[in-house]
């Protein structure tokens, strides 16, 4: 082995030293780096840990009601408005007083201002329900509207659809509407437009999205599914249970 002096370079061998030096601390560095690496990753896994525990908008403690974020605003507001379209602001400017949506257990309810101050009485693990239940959010944070806001989907519906009396019962089992039990629709409704389904008395019977245009609707086979079922009265009695 050299003595000190030729390991600090100081030999006749003084490149060759040179290099195992520069390749010592490249090795140092790389460790020094990788050591870097794995504290930042456990730093990021636990901020993202903290943010969807604690911070998440959309991921929030479901035992509290809260109004809804914006995001949550925008994805409702957008499946809401598949059906009755720009008559979504006669929901929220009401001559009747103050109505808004509130978030509690990934349900959103539909309440006047007056209910709303009474339910802040109520701790968040006791409440049930409040107003009308508009939906739910799904885990992977799509809203499904449910069949206790077809009462305000109805009266504003841009689309409508008719079906026989033969075909009531099976729609309210929670089947598609056919070719053969369509009675009318609406207009220029186009695919996989939100409607609402009527009987032929005018009875608001649930909602769904057209399967076909109303131009197609003429043409297709009778057993074709002109209509995708969505929710209906049905409901209160199959999910007696699980609706609020």
């Amino acid at each position: 082995m050299g003595c000190a002096s030729c390991l600090y370079g100081f030999s006749s061998d003084r490149p060759v030293l040179q290099a195992a030096s520069c390749r010592r601390r490249n090795k140092w560095i790389a460790a020094r780096e990788a050591g870097f690496r794995i504290a930042r990753k456990q730093l990021a896994a636990d901020f993202r840990f903290r943010r969807l525990r604690h911070e998440d908008p959309v991921v929030q403690p479901s035992g509290k009601m809260r109004p809804l974020t914006e995001e949550e605003t925008r994805v409702m507001f957008e499946k809401v408005a598949k059906y009755i379209g720009e008559n979504l602001q006669l929901l929220v400017d009401r001559p009747d007083g103050t109505y808004c949506f509130r978030l509690h257990n990934d349900r959103v309810y539909y309440v006047s201002e007056k209910i709303l101050k009474l339910a802040a009485n109520i701790s968040g693990d006791k409440l049930v329900s409040l107003g009308t239940c508009f939906g739910k959010f799904t885990k992977t944070h799509k809203f499904r509207l449910h069949v206790t806001a077809l009462d305000y989907l109805a009266p504003y519906a841009k689309y409508k659809v008719w079906i026989k009396p033969g075909a009531e019962q099976s729609f309210l089992y929670g089947n598609h509407v056919l070719k053969s039990g369509l009675g009318r629709i609406t207009e220029n409704t186009s695919q996989y437009q939100g409607v609402v389904v009527y009987s032929m008395a005018d009875i608001p019977l649930g909602f769904g999205v057209a399967a076909k245009s109303t131009q197609d609707c003429r043409k297709v086979d009778p057993m074709a599914i002109v209509v995708f079922h969505q929710a209906d009265i049905g409901e209160y009695v199959r999910h007696e249970e699980t609706l609020t």
